[in-house]
């Protein structure tokens, strides 16, 4: 098996070890923990560093906008090929995930201590690590789809970890209901929702990419880019959209956007470090990184004449009706972790909105430059704030805020923590990530100039004055305020309410002194990133595209190059989302729930985001209730009318009826059996004559 490259680099073994080598530690694991289980724990955060260290091995490759591309033959009768691209976009990406997984992977040996199945823990985070930087280094789309399901599968098995189904273990309101629907989930049927919803996309996907496969005779990025006569032929059939659009269902699926986005919520039920993992920087971040691919591609095809800008806008909004549908959400549920996977999937739902415009836009890099940026700095605050999670949850016992209150002076360090990740998820303005990679959102849409760029802008700036309120009473109720009752019953108990291990706090304060520590040189890194993906994209897709600064020069000092009219709504969103929640769940001025009740239209309000929008039980009335109701009953009038009346009563009436019948012919006299003979013998005679 010759490579394309002569000679072999130490960038491209770096490439090739980045995704072999937490699959090599999941292939271990069980002989591991055959010896000692302890020991599990420091081999796979030694695997997952040894994979973050070999990506950053290529970051001076990606800085000079260089790559490697290493080729081995794979499906030989059909010409297929498996390999790696280490590019600036996969060379960064890869870098996200491997170092965020390495912090978590250290959280989670505290986090995970003493879990009697801490082995099957350990193999299934280090075959999902492998799984999502195996879709992130693939040259083609066959391998990434490789990829694509064994995150897949380690989700469905990491989500139902605690497949017992404990009643600790559940999600939800124990006995509540949404249309006659249980609200209420134990982690294997969480897990099994997840990869049926998640399945969806992957059919889709699947089709987009036989499609493509059809007519281009190639999955390879690099080979669908060199020749695009493919694309001429598909376009000409009304075929190229349609396919571009099923390879986006599956990026649906998997970063939980609408209408697939249903299974995040009950995804909470596995461990807070499988949370972590999943929606900070791997599973829910790969769709994204499938839009961010293709998208370029999909882009110089529309610059070379061969339209495709249906598929840009069906991005956008499905990534800001997504943003804007799971942040209402996140404002009023009880349960911590459901609020951080409410916003996980709006702030994916930017992401996907940036990336979106970019193709709507003569300036592409700007919207692609905007769209990764926040998902570098989301995967970081996000982590933190779900670790942070964990930690609360671990030893408060309960998964409610409203269990919680009052912990600002016994978990210090977490309290300080959650702030400044929570500063970033925010977008407090000059001094955290969020700021800058939501400003470049927000400017990215307003200066598109299509059609769409007014309303898209809207929706993008009050998602993020519901983001800012969210966060803030996720905070609030979680640090400030009297102690609930739960934790004055602990106390009463002899428990004591302390701060997480070092294990377990080190890893999300590092995430959260780097949130604020980048946020500070903002500007900087988004220039930079910005430069970078610039000649990115010029080298690989001839893109060409220079950072436009609209009306800059009205911003004093290190504002020049901002767009003003972003930044202003920047600030008025931050300021008008941290005041309410200030108001309501710190300051305490006005009593929520008083409120919520003060008025029908509020309470209409709450109940419709509390309920879901009642989007989850219209599907399980659609897609799970009626169908098993309509089945049962299709089941129970075969059983009834074609097996018991048609078969068993059926067929014992026909027996005793023939039974009957010929036992009428046993007179024992011998006449009649002569006169039978004869009657048989002359009809014979007659059909034969005729």
């Amino acid at each position: 098996m010759a490579t394309e490259v002569l000679e072999p680099t130490f960038e491209i073994t770096s490439a090739w070890l980045i995704w072999m080598l937490p699959f090599a530690a999941a292939l271990i694991m069980p002989g591991i923990g055959k010896l000692s289980k302890k020991s599990t724990g420091y081999v796979a955060v030694g695997f997952a560093l040894m994979s973050a260290v070999s990506a950053a091995s290529l970051i001076p490759l990606a800085l000079e906008a260089g790559e490697v591309h290493s080729q081995i033959m794979w499906i030989e009768a059909l010409g297929i090929k498996a390999g790696v691209l280490a590019d600036p976009l996969s060379i960064i990406m890869a870098n996200v995930v491997g170092w965020i997984s390495f912090l978590i992977m250290i959280y989670s040996t505290g986090y995970m201590k003493g879990d009697k199945d801490i082995t099957r823990f350990w193999f299934w985070m280090m075959f999902f690590i492998g799984s999502m930087q195996l879709i992130v280094l693939s040259d083609n789309l066959l391998q990434v789809f490789f990829g694509w399901e064994g995150v897949g599968l380690a989700s469905y098995a990491l989500i139902s970890f605690w497949y017992r189904d404990k009643k600790k273990d559940r999600g939800g309101v124990e006995g509540r209901t949404v249309l006659g629907m249980l609200d209420y989930y134990s982690p294997t049927h969480a897990g099994m929702k997840a990869f049926i919803m998640t399945k969806v996309g992957d059919v889709m996907m699947i089709a987009g990419m036989l499609l493509i496969f059809l007519f281009a005779g190639t999955f390879g990025f690099k080979e669908l880019m060199g020749d695009t006569d493919w694309a001429t032929a598909m376009a000409a059939q009304g075929l190229l959209v349609p396919a571009f659009v099923l390879l986006f269902g599956g990026a649906m699926g998997k970063s939980a956007q609408f209408p697939l986005n249903e299974w995040l919520l009950e995804a909470m039920t596995g461990p807070t470090a499988v949370s972590a993992l999943i929606h900070a920087a791997t599973m829910v971040k790969a769709g994204v990184f499938l839009v961010a691919r293709i998208g370029p591609l999909v882009f110089a095809l529309s610059a070379a004449g061969i339209m495709a800008d249906q598929f840009f806008e069906i991005i956008a909004w499905v990534g800001a009706i997504t943003a804007l549908l799971l942040a209402t959400q996140g404002m009023v549920n009880p349960e911590i972790k459901k609020v951080l996977a409410y916003s996980t999937g709006s702030q994916i739902g930017y992401m996907m909105m940036a990336l979106g415009v970019a193709g709507l836009s003569a300036q592409y890099v700007d919207g692609y430059t905007a769209g990764f940026f926040h998902l570098i700095s989301h995967a970081m605050f996000k982590a933190s704030l779900f670790m942070a999670a964990g930690a609360l949850l671990h030893i408060v016992g309960s998964r409610f805020m409203t269990d919680m209150g009052g912990l600002r002076k016994h978990m210090k360090k977490t309290y300080a923590f959650m702030w400044a990740a929570g500063l970033g998820l925010m977008g407090a303005p000059f001094i955290t990530t969020g700021f800058w990679s939501k400003d470049a959102i927000f400017a990215a849409v307003y200066e598109s100039g299509n059609e769409w760029a007014l309303p898209l802008f809207l929706i993008a700036v009050l998602t993020a004055i519901i983001t800012a309120f969210y966060t803030t009473r996720m905070i609030g109720m979680v640090f400030f305020g009297n102690k609930s009752k739960h934790i004055e019953k602990m106390e009463e108990e002899g428990h004591h309410i302390h701060e997480a291990s070092p294990s377990m706090w080190i890893p999300y304060g590092i995430l959260a002194v780097l949130t604020i520590g980048i946020g500070i040189i903002g500007l900087s890194a988004e220039e930079g990133i910005h430069h970078l993906f610039g000649e990115y994209l010029e080298h690989s897709f001839g893109i060409h595209s220079s950072h436009a600064a609209a009306e800059s020069s009205i911003l004093p000092g290190f504002l020049q190059g901002l767009n003003p009219i972003a930044l202003g709504a920047s600030l008025v969103a931050f300021a008008t989302g941290i005041g309410l929640g200030y108001i309501f769940y710190i300051g305490r001025w006005v009593d929520p729930v008083k409120f919520v009740n003060s008025n029908i239209f509020f309470y209409s309000i709450h109940k419709l985001f509390l309920n879901r929008w009642y989007l989850n039980a219209l599907v399980y009335w659609c897609f799970v209730t009626t169908p098993l109701w309509l089945a049962r009953g299709v089941s129970r009038y075969f059983e009834k009318t074609a097996i018991d009346y048609g078969m068993n009563d059926g067929v014992q009436k026909a027996v005793s009826w023939s039974a009957k019948v010929i036992q009428g012919t046993q007179t024992g006299v011998s006449q009649s059996y002569l006169f039978v003979f004869g009657a048989g013998l002359l009809f014979v005679v007659l059909i034969l004559l005729i």
